[in-house]
């Protein structure tokens, strides 16, 4: 059976359907006329609450569900809201869960988090290191909250039979990504930050840490693809990662950023500031072996596409704005 048949005969709830990955996942779906797509809005279901949860299976009647609902944040959001996330997050995806199968679903497709990760784990991250130590201390909260889903998963599907896969995505970035500076991750950081000081004239932009970390980063629109081949393909209790499997020092890809957007002034490492994890890279053979996953956009050419996204954004009068698909 093709993607495009295996899709066309399913009813699939996406949770977090209008955020960042969501909405390119639905877009997907919608590609490979998928039977039904229902999306509960946190406007309409408080997925935080075993009600709207409920509510929720019972209005959309999926037969898979890709859970992407979140409270998320760049390191500064999650310094400031470590209760916050772990609570919303954990009740999220243990609600969703268990009301999926108490509705005796298809499949249940559940996306955790690099965070999960200990804070001093080899490169490359293997899915056999997951449980090897402590996460970094300022998105432990978070990263635990969804580590908790592979930890339900796994059970239920030992007790009950029920099919729940957990996939780990890398760090994100591409349209549509969250440019708020209270809130963003690193690439939409840099991007407004080197975009604004150049529309300034500002000479000097003042990052947190020393630039020494490394990260890997997946463009958006791969890892809705990975979520689709996992959701058709993949039927096992081992953890996937899904990433690139290469890296770069923050301070590298800062210089990258002022390339691609045109700033010429100089960086200051604010060292008083937490630099998170120090490395970030992933094993991604898992993912290619067991469903085909292999991420097709180089960082370079990702990043392009995501400057050029957030400038028509700028220029253009809220009103007006659509979504980056």
């Amino acid at each position: 059976m093709s993607a495009s048949e295996f899709w066309k005969r399913k009813r699939v709830m996406v949770t977090g359907g209008t955020g960042f990955l969501g909405s390119f996942v639905v877009k997907r779906l919608k590609e490979l006329e998928c039977k039904e797509i229902f999306v509960p809005r946190s406007t309409d279901y408080n997925l935080v609450e075993m009600e709207g949860v409920e509510r929720a299976y019972r209005d959309g009647k999926p037969e898979i569900v890709i859970h992407l609902a979140a409270r998320v944040g760049g390191i500064g959001a999650n310094l400031n809201n470590p209760g916050l996330f772990f609570y919303q997050n954990i009740m999220m995806g243990i609600q969703t869960m268990e009301v999926g199968r108490r509705h005796n679903i298809e499949k249940f497709i559940a996306i955790g988090t690099i965070c999960a990760y200990p804070k001093y784990t080899s490169i490359p991250f293997r899915e056999e290191d997951l449980w090897n130590g402590y996460p970094e201390e300022t998105n432990a909260p978070y990263g635990l909250a969804k580590k908790m889903l592979l930890v339900q998963a796994q059970a239920y599907r030992k007790q009950y039979g029920f099919n729940a896969i957990y996939l780990l995505p890398v760090n994100l970035y591409g349209p549509g990504d969250n440019f708020d500076l209270e809130s963003s991750h690193v690439i939409p950081a840099l991007i407004r930050k080197c975009l604004e000081a150049k529309d300034s004239g500002k000479k000097e932009v003042i990052l947190w840490g020393t630039g020494n970390p490394s990260r890997e980063f997946l463009y958006v629109e791969d890892c809705a693809e990975a979520i689709i081949l996992a959701g058709e393909k993949y039927n096992k209790p081992e953890p996937v990662n899904i990433g690139t499997g290469r890296e770069i020092t923050i301070r590298e890809l800062a210089k990258l950023i002022a390339s691609l957007t045109g700033y010429q002034g100089k960086f200051v490492w604010d060292t008083t500031k937490p630099d998170g994890q120090p490395r970030r890279c992933l094993d991604v053979s898992r993912a290619k072996e067991e469903f085909g996953f292999v991420a097709r956009t180089p960082l370079e050419e990702g990043l392009k596409k995501t400057i050029a996204w957030y400038q028509n954004m700028r220029s253009t009068p809220s009103s007006c704005r659509t979504t980056p698909l």
